[in-house]
């Protein structure tokens, strides 16, 4: 049973984690190529953010939503 335990180990620090361990290697020569990963995940929230906000205001000023206080069964 310990070998199983051994062999998820490692699954995980041998190989999973191999691009962490990359990337902290990278941070000590560049800070900006090190963070190019979160600067993209935070560009495509910004894009789905503004995306959603914009749906949004399509829909407020169609009037298609529901706004009296009984729209939800459960208010």
């Amino acid at each position: 049973m310990k070998d199983f335990f051994y062999g998820i180990q490692d699954l995980f620090v041998d190989g999973l984690f191999l691009p962490f361990d990359a990337l902290r290697a990278l941070e000590l020569e560049s800070w900006f190529a090190a963070n190019t990963v979160s600067w993209i995940f935070m560009a495509i929230g910004f894009v789905a953010f503004v995306y959603w906000m914009m749906q949004l205001a399509k829909f407020n000023s169609n009037n298609e939503e529901d706004k009296s206080v009984t729209a939800h069964s459960y208010l």
